[in-house]
């Protein structure tokens, strides 16, 4: 693809167009220098950041990360996503969300009800809840939710936009584990905007996502927990970017048997 195409290549977030496929987390790094440079490796122009951490510490701060977060930011004009990690129900979600406006200036909100302990699978009922509240509230509701076709559909009715569906449990660096579902989200919610979340572990499973049509992905601890988060920031970016293309450009369809690569006719050559 030309630079010239990978510039027209672009997608929204509400009114804001973006270039860049990768969003990035910014929550687990080693290092604030280690935050920042990873930024700049992604090339993302969307940052998530988790509110209950922010507003954990008196005066928003957590050892400069937070004001790291927005420096960068705001010098690569970047956006940032507060997220409602760690909301159990939908009254504490709102009520974050809320919150969110006031300190950081957005209306994007990522909105997370946890369901379940173990998996954190998201509660898609207080999902559905809280995003129809949001929406009437004026936000630009990005809800993490499950691959389940239902929910999704419910969460559109709830008029969210934008969809933000697992790949595995979140933290688990799992990838794609039901392709088959993702499949069948894109194939029934064509012109909705969907951005895998949680679960990819590996610069290949962002590839495999972008590849199935997906809009972007997002993710945190595969670059952070790595051993190179910067390296392994450029590597995501290169591999949502090739992704990308690979759907654009077309994958050859699959077959269950071999298919010669050179049609052989005629009379065969005598090697002597």
């Amino acid at each position: 693809m030309s630079p010239t195409s990978t510039l027209a290549d672009t997608w929204r977030i509400g009114d804001t167009v973006l270039h860049s496929r990768f969003l990035l987390g910014t929550a687990g790094y080693p290092s604030p220098q280690t935050l920042q440079e990873a930024i700049e490796a992604s090339g993302s122009q969307v940052l998530t950041l988790g509110l209950k951490r922010t507003l954990a510490v008196p005066g928003g701060g957590d050892n400069g990360f937070v004001q790291i977060i927005r420096d960068t930011a705001r010098a690569r004009g970047a956006h940032l996503l507060p997220n409602t990690a760690g909301c159990r129900s939908a009254r504490e979600a709102i009520t974050l969300a809320h919150m969110a406006r006031e300190l950081l200036d957005t209306h994007w909100i990522k909105l997370e009800v946890v369901g379940d302990e173990q998996t954190l699978q998201p509660d898609p009922f207080e999902l559905v809840t809280a995003a129809r509240q949001l929406v009437a509230d004026g936000f630009e509701v990005l809800p993490y939710c499950t691959d389940d076709l239902v929910s999704a559909q419910r969460l559109v009715d709830a008029g969210c936009r934008i969809l933000m569906p697992w790949a595995a449990p979140i933290g688990s660096g799992l990838g794609l584990l039901n392709p088959w579902a993702l499949r069948t989200l894109r194939a029934r919610l064509p012109d909705l905007t969907l951005i895998v979340d949680a679960g990819l572990g590996a610069p290949s499973h962002a590839a495999a996502a972008m590849e199935l049509g997906f809009d972007a992905v997002l993710l945190n601890s595969a670059v952070s927990q790595s051993k190179d988060p910067v390296r392994m920031a450029a590597a995501f970016r290169d591999a949502v970017a090739g992704g990308r293309a690979g759907h654009l450009a077309g994958l050859m369809p699959t077959s269950d048997v071999a298919i010669a690569t050179t049609p052989v006719g005629g009379q065969p050559f005598v090697l002597l």
